[in-house]
């Protein structure tokens, strides 16, 4: 069986007015044509029919419903709404027809997570493989530039690389960093985000977020780490942060947090060095009328202790 020519088309196409029972039929009950042949409740093999399930708008897997135009197109309901009721590859009029063939196809297939090619071995349930997709530990990374939305995805190498080509963050080797942020009117909160540096350290790669907003009616600067990698990576790691002048000082102690967890969710969550303004501007020194923060830090990996089982710090690695 040729799956390439398998298409989707109303239970009206090769019959006689005489046996169509009525439009709902038509539009709720269609057929599988198969090579020209017409197959009622004929499932194709399972093998290679997830390209038969990929919308041809969005490539994603299609769940039901799932719609088709009078000529047998079908795509997902979604982007049925996208191409503003056009077929895509044939624009006709898309009506109220659904291909329950491939309703039904779909019940009963086992399929690859989306994210095969990228070395994720699972097998699921059509219906089961869309939540694992979200949570896949092998679904690309979102790009963690925090000075605009950006919409780029892809591995971390990938992700290195168009944050130094296409943002033009500064890329820093080794584990300690000593950062100056100036701003000469501290007074302004919007629009002072510092741009985003990224460190080599240990093998992998970290990126270092300060910038400026409001919390309540209070504005304040935050500073914190997120990890290039997932989650259960970056618990291996940890981070200190600290700010001072004229005697005084601000210290932060955490684990970085991966960066699955988006800018806005760790900044909302104020998990990071938190400095009031006016603290700011004292450790800035001066007449308090010009920002000038010196942030120092520094990471370490937690060493595992085999007696235990508990994470050490390590600071000497």
């Amino acid at each position: 069986m040729d799956l390439d020519n398998i298409e989707c088309v109303s239970s009206s196409d090769g019959l006689e007015d005489a046996e169509i029972h009525s439009q709902k039929f038509i539009q709720k009950a269609p057929l599988l044509r198969v090579n020209n042949n017409i197959m009622i409740g004929g499932l194709p093999p399972a093998t290679s029919v997830h390209e038969l399930l990929e919308c041809p708008v969005c490539t994603n897997s299609m769940y039901p419903p799932i719609h088709q135009c009078p000529n047998g197109h079908t795509l997902c309901s979604t982007c049925k709404t996208r191409v503003h009721n056009r077929c895509p590859t044939c624009r006709q009029e898309l009506g109220d027809i659904r291909c329950l063939a491939l309703e039904k196809v779909a019940e009963s297939l086992e399929l690859p997570c989306r994210y095969y090619s990228l070395g994720c071995p699972e097998i699921f349930p059509y219906y089961s493989k869309l939540k694992h997709e979200t949570l896949c530990n092998f679904r690309p990374y979102n790009c963690p530039y925090a000075g605009s939305e950006c919409s780029v995805t892809g591995d971390i190498p990938f992700l290195v690389t168009h944050l130094r080509d296409d943002h033009k963050v500064d890329m820093h080797s080794g584990c300690t960093f000593n950062h100056r942020y100036v701003k000469s009117n501290p007074r302004e909160v919007e629009n002072a985000t510092w741009m985003l540096t990224v460190f080599n350290c240990y093998g992998e790669y970290f990126c270092l977020h300060f910038e400026a907003f409001q919390l309540g009616m209070a504005p304040v600067y935050m500073a914190f780490v997120r990890f290039m990698g997932d989650e259960v990576e970056a618990r291996s790691y940890s981070y200190s942060l600290e700010v001072g002048g004229n005697g005084r000082k601000l210290m932060w102690e955490g684990t970085p947090r991966s960066i699955r967890d988006s800018h806005k969710k760790v900044k909302d969550s104020h998990d990071g060095l938190i400095i009031q303004r006016n603290m700011a501007l004292f450790f800035s020194g001066g007449d308090r009328k010009e920002l000038k923060l010196r942030v120092t830090g520094k990471i370490w990996k937690e060493q595992q202790n085999p007696e235990s089982g508990v994470c050490i710090p390590n600071h000497f690695i």
